[in-house]
């Protein structure tokens, strides 16, 4: 199947779709720099930088969904054997789903921490005295929703890349053309 008009997203839905993924992306690298050594300071206000992005990423998460709601996806390729229709769509909602939970672990670990998480300076989500078992174990349930949203990243990376070089159906196309749409 060739890329045609009729199977293309709105360019505000190509626009989220990027800037999720570089804000995730820039999250992930942050969070990061908590599994090494580092002054509590810089602990405290990486947590904080870390918070910050993950607002912007629910916010766009929500916004997200409402367009997907409003303009819905385009349809796969007709060829395309159900099993990958279906890995496909499982894929996309469980990141969706998977990104509300890190996003609300995230929230609840912060509340549970042992300094004041401050997204943007503007507001609290916590007062710094959570208590260390609740912080811990919503800690580990964000890191394995993490490691489980990178993995449906590599996923989905590499179904793009198989649709782009091998099947060369369109399917990622319509989405690398962020900057314009036929809808």
């Amino acid at each position: 199947m060739s890329y045609t008009p009729s199977t293309d997203y709105a360019v505000s839905q190509k626009v989220i779709h990027w800037l999720m993924a570089t804000f995730i992306m820039i999250d992930l690298f942050v969070a990061q720099k908590f599994g090494g050594e580092m002054v509590d300071t810089d602990r405290f206000e990486s947590r904080s930088d870390h918070a910050s992005i993950g607002v912007i990423i629910a916010v766009l998460l929500v916004i997200r969904l409402y367009l997907r709601w409003k303009n819905g996806a385009p349809p796969l390729p007709v060829g395309m054997p159900d099993w990958q229709k279906m890995l496909a769509h499982v894929a996309h909602w469980s990141l969706y789903f998977l990104i509300g939970c890190l996003i609300v672990t995230g929230i609840v670990t912060a509340m549970n921490a042992n300094s004041i998480v401050m997204p943007f300076g503007l507001f609290s989500y916590g007062d710094g005295t959570g208590l260390l078992a609740d912080f811990q174990w919503f800690r580990r349930f964000h890191e394995f929703t993490t490691n489980a949203i990178i993995a449906l990243i590599i996923l989905h990376v590499v179904g793009a890349l198989y649709h782009l070089i091998f099947m060369r159906d369109g399917v990622t196309v319509r989405m690398l053309t962020f900057w314009k749409s036929t809808k």
